[in-house]
């Protein structure tokens, strides 16, 4: 959950493809998993009682929650070892997922470009710096360098440099934790400043103008009797001096739920500065589950900025509809959905900001605004069109509109612009076509391949994509891109795995994975699902799959997968379902609502028992998207889309493969070993039902190349396992 697109990027590596299947797969006939023991608590929500047989694992510091975990996973591991083609697949994904160069997450500081570094073999991205497109590469961080030991791993988790380029600050973590450390590097002098500030995830660093301070987010330090909910919750912004305090105590607080009994900030999980190199005011945002929806937006001139006294001005909530803001002068240009579905960009002065009427410089069309970014030139507009995206230029007045013309068609992201420099960098990339770093020069009105990142050596011109529209069951038609070698016929043979996650109103845009290649080579289907929940069509189309609506997420997954059936793509027994994180809602549903409709269910780090999900660390920040037990609606809501309660003794479920790390902070790792536990007493099928621990990992975020290739190939060979296909029969 808390998913934000950067976020959901690396999430989308660890689940989707498969590999030729054929036969039935027989039942799983060895030693079965071990038992978890059955203790009932009821608990009355509004008139209705609700048993929960395994509430006790909710305390995963508990030691026999622990025995049960460590042979739960050492039985999962000893299934999937015994699986003749694991190995071997294993092998297969690691070489395609590592055999390109790539670069990513751009930002620019004039010529100097910083951004994330994986080369051939690593196991994890790098941070480095250039001087112009084409400097000499430098590498500044290297997470493998920073581990303790080879039993766990350090990850970058974001950077963030000074307007002159100097300094970044950056952090890492341990384990997938996301627990992120921070640093600074002083590029001048090559050295690492005493600076180590904990506690500093998700964290959102703005530089001042001075070069020599920053804003930055830090979460409040949790005593022996912090709840759960609120371990990760209200972090506060500070201002660092550079040299001044290194482990950030004695730091300044100038924004956050608190700082000033004048102010009052709303409840949530985080709050953030967002200053620009040439504008005499900053925007303070109160983030209820730090990503891209509506939110609480303040303003202040900077210099007036100190601690509780600062003058924050209040000019949008979440009810105003406004998800991103940016400063250019005196001016602010925000992004809004009230009005407009589909989104527009407005402006309004800075001093005395007033939403209600501002200034509409692109209005709402039939495109969906995904992105803007200001340059000196003006301001470079990413719009989702269908299958593929737009990219506009538009001048600061909104008079003038430029389509600028793309080398293919695909997802635009990533858009890196200076607002002392004109023109914008961004990455493009489709279902078959890999990333490339492009740059458009306003001067000649050309876009140029940058060269940044090299062709990819996995694509492969026998594969195509292509959209289809799936009647859900209430007449809507749902978008299913459809991913398979040219010339596929549709005989009903084709081993298919649907992927989708309708949530937070995050779009699965398109999108390149090489690992895919293991299974399209084999005949195998790539569906994704562009279910209600997401943001394909706007604010709309995500209303209409959260809270009370949540089922119409679930049922047009399912709708998509019959209709793969019906145009005699695949059939029941070669079908899968995959999806991770707040997408465990719908696997949930995809293995309770048709049980018979997968013949394998594979729940990565899914969100499953949702009554309970406001007790965890990440719970109370996702209220707004999916209820609360709190309020009767919020309660039936939230019943309805929980799996966990609608698993039913004595039913014929398909084979299913829950996965979680260790050190999860977003999904709390006790929704999947109750539904697992749930799931195994619950089935009368016969096939297996797998817990998947990775003790050295969390949300899949940060996880290593290594670690996410042989997710992918524990799945798939346990999927191809379970449709009989020959080479992945483990003897008896």
């Amino acid at each position: 959950m808390k998913l934000r697109k950067a976020v959901f990027s690396v999430a989308l590596a660890t689940p989707v493809a498969v590999s030729l299947l054929v036969a039935s797969g027989a039942a799983w006939s060895a030693e079965g998993p071990p038992v978890a023991p059955v203790r009932p608590v009821t608990t009355t929500y509004f008139g209705t009682p609700v048993v929960d047989n395994y509430r006790y694992m909710e305390n995963l510091s508990d030691p026999e929650v622990q025995r049960w975990m460590k042979a739960q996973a050492g039985y999962t591991r000893k299934v999937l070892d015994s699986i003749p083609g694991r190995s071997a697949m294993a092998q297969n994904i690691l070489s395609l997922m590592g055999s390109d160069l790539r670069r990513a997450e751009f930002t620019r500081r004039g010529d100097r470009l910083f951004y994330e570094l994986m080369t051939p073999g690593a196991n994890l991205p790098k941070l480095a710096y250039r001087d112009g497109v084409n400097g000499e590469e430098h590498i500044l961080v290297d997470p493998a360098k920073l581990a303790k030991d080879s039993a766990h791993h350090v990850a970058l988790d974001w950077f963030s440099p000074s307007w002159d380029g100097r300094y970044v600050a950056y952090g890492v973590s341990e384990g997938g934790s996301e627990k992120s450390v921070l640093y600074i590097l002083d590029l001048k002098t090559g050295t690492q400043l005493a600076e180590t500030i904990d506690r500093a995830s998700d964290c959102v660093v703005a530089w001042r103008n001075d070069n020599q301070s920053f804003f930055y987010l830090r979460y409040p330090k949790a005593g022996p009797d912090t709840p759960l909910s609120q371990t990760e919750y209200n972090a506060v912004t500070f201002l660092h001096v550079l040299g001044q305090h290194p482990d950030g105590e004695g730091d300044e607080a100038v924004f956050g739920r608190g700082v000033s009994a004048k102010l009052d900030v709303p409840e949530g999980q985080g709050t953030y500065v967002l200053v620009s190199p040439e504008s005499p005011f900053a925007v303070a945002v109160a983030n209820h589950n730090m990503d891209d929806n509506p939110n609480t937006f303040y303003v202040a001139p900077l210099d007036q900025i100190h601690g509780a006294a600062t003058p924050w001005q209040k000019f949008a909530g979440p009810e105003d509809g406004v998800t991103d803001v940016r400063l250019h002068g005196d001016r602010l240009y925000f992004l809004s959905e009230k009005g407009a579905s589909r989104f527009q960009i407005l402006s309004t002065p800075a001093a005395h900001p007033d939403v209600a009427h501002a200034e509409v410089v692109v209005p709402e069309g039939p495109n969906v605004i995904d992105a803007f970014r200001l340059a000196s030139d003006g301001i470079y507009v990413g719009e989702r069109a269908g299958p593929s995206f737009q990219l506009h230029r538009v001048s600061y007045d909104g008079k003038s509109d430029q389509k600028i013309s793309l080398p293919f068609e695909g997802t635009v992201e990533g858009l890196s612009t200076d607002l002392h420099t004109p023109g914008v960098m961004f990455n493009l990339q489709g279902w078959v076509k890999a990333p490339r770093e492009f740059a458009y020069d306003p001067g000649t009105q050309t876009v140029t391949d940058t060269g940044l990142i090299p062709a990819s050596k996995t694509e492969s011109s026998d594969v195509e994509a292509h959209d289809e529209f799936a009647p859900s069951y209430d007449g809507t038609l749902i978008p299913v891109s459809i991913i398979a070698k040219k010339g596929m016929v549709r005989d009903g043979s084709h081993p298919t795995i649907v992927f989708g996650y309708g949530s937070y109103g995050t779009s699965m845009d398109p999108f390149y994975r090489a690992a895919w290649q293991t299974w399209i080579e084999r005949g195998g289907i790539v569906a994704i699902s562009h279910m209600r929940g997401g943001g394909e069509y706007g604010d709309a189309w995500h209303r209409a799959g959260q809270k009370l609506t949540k089922t119409n997420t679930i049922l047009d997954f399912t709708a998509s997968a019959q209709y793969l059936i019906d145009q005699h793509y695949t059939q029941s027994k070669y079908l899968v379902a995959n999806s991770a994180s707040a997408g465990g809602i719908v696997m949930g549903g995809a293995l309770t609502l048709n049980p018979g409709l997968f013949r394998v269910i594979l729940d990565d780090v899914g969100m499953s028992d949702t009554l309970r999900a406001e007790t965890e660390p990440n719970g109370p920040p996702n209220v707004p998207e999916f209820g609360s037990t709190s309020t009767e609606d919020g309660f039936h809501g939230l019943y309805a889309m929980s799996g966990y309660e609608h698993l039913h003794d004595g039913t014929p479920y398909p084979a299913v493969m829950f996965t979680t790390g260790a050190n999860d902070p977003r999904v709390a790792p006790w929704h999947m070993l109750k539904m697992a536990a749930r799931t195994q007493a619950a089935t009368s099928s016969g096939r297996p039902v797998l817990l998947r621990i990775d003790y050295d990992a969390g949300h899949g975020i940060g996880s290593s190349l290594s670690q996410r290739a042989n997710q992918l190939a524990d799945e798939w060979s346990f999927a191809l396992w379970q449709m009989g296909e020959a080479g992945f029969q483990p003897k008896h």
